[in-house]
């Protein structure tokens, strides 16, 4: 008995739920002064943010990312088999900078570097640009002397201050202004977005950066296959001229004698080796002129890789906080905290009388 007598004790019932929740409700009331004067406050404060905070300019370039026609590859490397060509060794680098790869591609240090030291405009470049702009100079003052750089120079004549000025800029545009996404993951669509205060500047960063990509996407997934063509024409080229040169020496050597005697074998040495030179040749540089269009037919399948579908277009994008939507957004926040500062206060004062 004294067991349910005690937890029926520690029950509440609806009737004082509802009581409880009255009087919050009216001591909430009673502070209305106080919460109306924390919403005008906060919707002065939403309207000065509206009114000062700049617009965010958003440039965005979508693409496709051509995988390469693998069945038609695979055709190829069944039927280059029978005459014993192996199509894998003449460089075939379909899988490379797929999907992830190429995004996290767009967010290395080498690309982001090379399109910041590239020209915005005759008098500057895009990392003056936007040291100008986000007054990088002025924030880091005190520990690199910023104005006295010269960016223009060649890379390998850099400081090692101005290599790291340009690695932190690199890092703050990874990290605040740089999108890379798949917009659906079934698809091969990739979409890089930069986003900057600037909007001219976030439009050109954008175009450097995807050109810059594109170019060195196209000669890595292309340089094994490239260099396999340049070495199969070099080879072509070299055994076409010892084919013409045996070609020549076995017509020497044949009209040297014109009317050989049939009796004389000896006589007919000469040009049965040369014959034998031209033959021998021939069947070289058959083979390696099959293997030759074989490998520029790998070669054309590796490229173009990448296919743009949208590019920005001044006036871009812009993502920017309304006077409203500021005041209503400013009302809100305020006017939480101030009933939770009330709340937790009533509660403390309630501790206290308690006590």
């Amino acid at each position: 008995m004294a067991g349910g007598k005690h937890f029926s004790e520690n029950q509440f019932t609806l009737k004082e739920v509802f009581q409880n929740f009255s009087s919050w409700i009216a001591y909430f009331l009673s502070q209305w002064k106080i919460l109306i004067l924390a919403g005008i406050i906060g919707m002065v404060l939403g309207a000065l943010v509206s009114i000062f905070k700049k617009p965010i300019f958003n440039a965005s370039t979508s693409f496709v990312l051509e995988e390469g026609d693998a069945a038609g590859m695979g055709q190829m490397s069944g039927l280059a088999s029978l005459v014993g060509v192996n199509l894998g060794s003449l460089g075939s680098t379909s899988g490379l900078f797929q999907g992830d790869n190429i995004m996290e591609l767009y967010r290395s240090d080498r690309m982001l570097d090379e399109a910041l030291l590239s020209p915005f405009n005759e008098d500057e470049l895009l990392i003056d640009r936007f040291i100008a702009f986000e007054k990088i100079d002025k924030k880091w003052a005190s520990k690199v002397d910023i104005p006295s750089m010269d960016f223009s120079i060649d890379r390998e004549d850099f400081t090692v201050s101005q290599d790291s000025v340009v690695k932190e800029v690199a890092k703050l545009i990874r990290e605040n202004q740089l999108s890379v996404t798949k917009p659906d993951r079934k698809l091969s669509i990739i979409q890089v977005t930069v986003s900057s205060k600037d909007e001219l500047y976030a439009k050109v960063f954008n175009e450097r950066l995807v050109e810059n990509v594109n170019e060195f996407y196209k000669e890595t997934k292309t340089k094994k296959t490239s260099e396999n063509l340049a070495i199969l024409q070099s080879q072509a080229d070299s055994v076409r001229a010892i084919l013409d040169e045996s070609i020549g020496a076995y017509a020497t050597a044949t009209d040297k004698v014109p009317n050989a005697n049939p009796l004389l074998s000896s006589a007919t040495i000469e040009s049965k080796k040369r014959q034998i030179d031209v033959q021998a040749t021939g069947a070289v540089y058959e083979e390696i002129v099959k293997n030759l269009e074989i490998a520029k037919v790998n070669h054309r399948n590796n490229s173009p890789l990448i296919q743009i579908i949208d590019s920005p277009r001044l006036p871009l994008e812009r993502t920017e906080i309304r006077l409203v939507k500021g005041m209503f957004f400013g009302c809100a926040i305020v006017g939480m905290l101030t009933l939770l500062v009330v709340y937790f206060r009533r509660l403390y004062q309630k501790h206290v009388q308690e006590s």
